[in-house]
């Protein structure tokens, strides 16, 4: 995880587009500046965050599912919970699956556990568009590279 870039994920364990689900690690980082003023003495997660974190998992199914043709973008939050503190250095486990898609939306419900726990939970709307443009999804196919996320498993247009 690299907060202040909002790099949130660091790997994808495993995407199964029939059941249309997504499994990620992340680890929060020992340190950063974000916990500086989040908050001094006592560094945590911020919550926002981990809505960020399950709406990138989110994203990176939806990436999977449209063959990398179609950008995923935040809309709305639905029934989100963040039911305890996380602390710096903690293995986070994301995962989400497809609810409901159409008209040019999509909704899925994503979690975040720790140690098998249910830490936070969600559903996310997303408004599904083209790539802005090529370099936009070649920057979005370097991100999906340096995650592990499984390019093979999908052509390239």
């Amino acid at each position: 995880m690299r907060l202040e870039y909002f790099q949130l994920i660091d790997r994808v364990v495993a995407l199964d587009l029939e059941s249309k689900t997504i499994l990620v690690e992340a680890e929060v980082p020992t340190e950063s500046t974000v916990f500086e003023g989040h908050f001094p003495g006592y560094p945590l997660m911020p919550g926002v965050l981990l809505l960020e974190a399950m709406a990138q998992t989110s994203g990176w199914l939806i990436i999977g599912l449209t063959n990398f043709t179609r950008m995923p973008f935040l809309a709305a939050f639905k029934t989100a919970k963040l039911r305890t503190f996380v602390k710096p250095g903690t293995k986070l486990a994301l995962s989400a699956a497809l609810e409901h898609e159409g008209s040019g939306y999509t909704v899925t419900t994503a979690e975040v556990r720790v140690d098998g726990k249910l830490v936070s939970n969600a559903e996310i709307t997303f408004r599904l568009t083209e790539f802005p443009s090529p370099e936009f999804r070649t920057s979005m196919e370097k991100v999906a590279a340096a995650i592990a996320f499984p390019m093979q498993a999908h052509a390239h247009g």
